[in-house]
């Protein structure tokens, strides 16, 4: 997967609906592992694979928190709008009322 250009392989690590999800619930605030486990009704350890997947593609920050770590998008992933993922290539938009997690 490293040699592929960085827009498919970002498009490849958002093909998995928890890792879409994720992004959904970063795109709205950042999140510690804790509410994260609880809206997306996944074990800690399957999260946790997730959200290493989304820093390596470089979606996905996490910075210390006291004991704990927070998770937010990338700042490269923000857009204005706030409904969106920034790929870089192209622009990934949220529709209202979608949930990738249910």
């Amino acid at each position: 997967m490293a040699d592929e250009p960085s827009c498919a392989r970002k498009l490849k690590v958002l093909s998995d609906r928890t890792r879409l999800a994720v992004m959904e619930l970063l795109m709205k605030k950042p999140s510690h592992v804790g509410p994260l486990i609880e809206a997306l009704g996944v074990e800690q350890s399957l999260l946790s694979h997730h959200l290493k997947v989304l820093r390596e593609a470089g979606l996905v920050v996490a910075s210390r928190d006291g004991k704990s770590v927070l998770y937010r998008l990338a700042p490269e992933a923000k857009t204005d709008s706030g409904k969106a993922i920034n790929l870089g290539c192209c622009q990934l938009l949220f529709e209202p009322g979608q949930h990738p997690h249910r």
